[in-house]
């Protein structure tokens, strides 16, 4: 039976899935000076076959510039990006990545199928293959009955699926997408991360940048944080926790009837709550209950803080992601 319009083949999803010891991208001690200005320090990473990574920085951390590194419109001083161990500046290299930028890409004077044709056709479709490409766009970003209509009209949501679409029409084996959900409403989140989920479920390495610290939480299998111009941490989610605030459980706890501290416990003045640090909650959180009614305190609220990305983020920068 033939392959459904726009569906892997076989052949396809073998060549997308290939094991191999060689990264499918690899970013290999990137520096760039602009003026004064040391954007990139030795930057080095490495992203495997069918892997999500996430790449995180806080602003002016020289994440802009590693992204259009990436992507082949900066060249380094001295270093190199590789896909499947061939540098992007060899010819044709790039057309194995697809790239979507944070500012919308996309013609407003014409419709959802015409910019996808147009998309199409710079990769090189043409005929029966950039009929079946567009056809399968428009039913994964769920807007054929909008087909025809001009994007200029459509919501911020819709307008970026459409600008994912443009930039997988070619099929890549890598995915880089700047702050994909920038401007959206959290349905259309969701949709494009499901749209995402597909494409990685087919063999396709995604490399995402955000600001959204919980899609680099839920939504990447490593994450990559960089500051001045270098990578300050690099691994899973659990890892990066243990590595650097550590595995415990923030206790916190609001009580009437009582003046001092009980032993163990510290006032936060800026919660008006009780803390304390704790390994196993379930051994321990008894005890600490029990001390407040050793002195005669009552209990009204009590929250348990698990330690998150956020925390990690803030220890190795000392800043907040922002727009």
């Amino acid at each position: 039976m033939p392959a459904a319009s726009g569906s892997l083949t076989q052949p396809e999803k073998l060549e997308n899935a290939i094991s191999s010891e060689e990264p499918a991208l690899a970013v290999v001690d990137l520096w760039k000076t602009y003026g004064t200005n040391q954007a990139l320090s030795g930057t080095s990473f490495s992203v495997k076959q069918g892997e999500r990574l996430a790449l995180l920085g806080p602003n002016g951390a020289g994440k802009t510039t590693l992204i259009r590194s990436m992507c082949g419109r900066v060249r380094p001083d001295r270093g190199e990006v590789q896909l499947r161990g061939r540098s992007i500046r060899e010819p044709d290299v790039l057309q194995r990545m697809g790239v979507i930028p944070q500012d919308l890409a996309i013609y407003s004077d014409l419709t959802a199928k015409q910019n996808l044709e147009c998309f199409g056709q710079l990769y090189g479709l043409r005929s029966r293959r950039l009929r079946e490409r567009v056809s399968w766009a428009l039913q994964w970003i769920g807007l054929e009955d909008r087909a025809n209509d001009l994007t200029s009209g459509f919501s911020g949501g819709m307008k970026r699926r459409v600008n994912i679409a443009c930039g997988v029409m070619h099929r890549p084996q890598i995915l880089l997408l700047d702050e994909p959900t920038v401007g959206v409403d959290p349905q259309s989140r969701q949709r494009i991360f499901d749209m995402l989920d597909e494409l990685n479920q087919e063999g396709t390495t995604i490399v995402l940048t955000t600001h959204h610290l919980d899609e680099a939480e839920t939504r990447s299998d490593r994450i990559v944080i960089i500051d001045h111009g270098k990578v300050v941490a690099d691994g899973t989610l659990e890892h990066l926790i243990e590595s650097t605030i550590g595995v415990q459980r923030q206790v916190a706890i609001e009580a009437t009837g009582i003046v001092t501290a009980p032993s163990g416990l510290e006032w936060d003045a800026s919660r008006n709550r009780f803390v304390c640090f704790v390994d196993n909650v379930a051994e321990e959180l008894p005890q600490i209950l029990d001390r407040f009614r050793r002195v005669g305190s009552v209990v009204t609220d009590l929250e348990v803080h698990q330690p998150n990305l956020h925390h990690v983020f803030l220890h190795l920068t000392g800043k907040e992601l922002r727009e």
